[in-house]
């Protein structure tokens, strides 16, 4: 329970607690937010962190000087790239390790035969469209991995969706980062983001248990 606790506090007050990282830290800021935003797209057991709030509280220090907005998009650009790598190489690893028994009620082989075909069809459309959804982007392209879509597909699509969704957000908060207003609020804007992000997800549960078409 502290341990969640822990984390909603971390993720309700980011703006409190980035700044006192970028106060404690200085440039270690930098590979701190590098690896938070790596694990929370390339390890599928760490999908709770933040993501799109912490890259848009990012952008609204940029915007006050504490930080250098083209070098912070450039790693966060390269941390998404490679927590997706990652994932996907996990994904690919364990895929025909884990579905190889025919019998198999669950691990079957032909599930993954069925997921290839999927990510072949749709894959790219998922990569770049799960990357602006909370837990979804986890695990998006370990699954990929597991489904042996095609590296070169999934690379090309991986370094598009990390841009749209780094570069969108990041600078959408160094824009509006020097507006009094959005300094007052930010608490009240990460929870918006929050339920703007998961809303998605939500409405798609309820409409998958009701059985009603998206």
């Amino acid at each position: 329970m502290e341990i969640l606790a822990g984390l909603f506090d971390l993720v309700v007050h980011l703006d409190r607690h980035l700044g006192d990282l970028i106060r404690d830290y200085g440039m270690w800021t930098y590979p701190i937010l590098f690896g938070i935003i790596f694990s929370e797209t390339g390890l599928v057991v760490t999908p709770i962190l933040p993501g799109d709030s912490l890259l848009f509280i990012a952008g609204t220090f940029a915007a006050l000087g504490n930080l250098n907005i083209h070098l912070l998009v450039s790693l966060l650009v390269l941390a998404a790239v490679l927590g997706n790598t990652c994932n996907y190489a996990i994904g690919r690893y364990l895929g025909p390790r884990l579905f190889k028994d025919q019998r198999s009620r669950w691990l079957n082989p032909r599930y993954l035969e069925r997921t290839h075909a999927f990510y072949e069809k749709y894959g790219g459309l998922a990569v770049v469209i799960s990357r602006f959804i909370p837990i979804v982007r986890t695990y998006v392209p370990f699954v990929a991995g597991l489904g042996a879509m095609s590296y070169a597909r999934f690379t090309a699509y991986n370094v598009f969706g990390a841009l749209a969704w780094v570069l969108s957000i990041t600078y959408l908060g160094y824009f509006f980062g020097v507006i009094p207003w959005v300094r007052e609020n930010q608490g009240l804007i990460i929870v918006a983001i929050i339920v703007a992000s998961v809303l998605p997800v939500f409405v798609g549960f309820i409409r998958a248990r009701t059985g009603r078409p998206s």
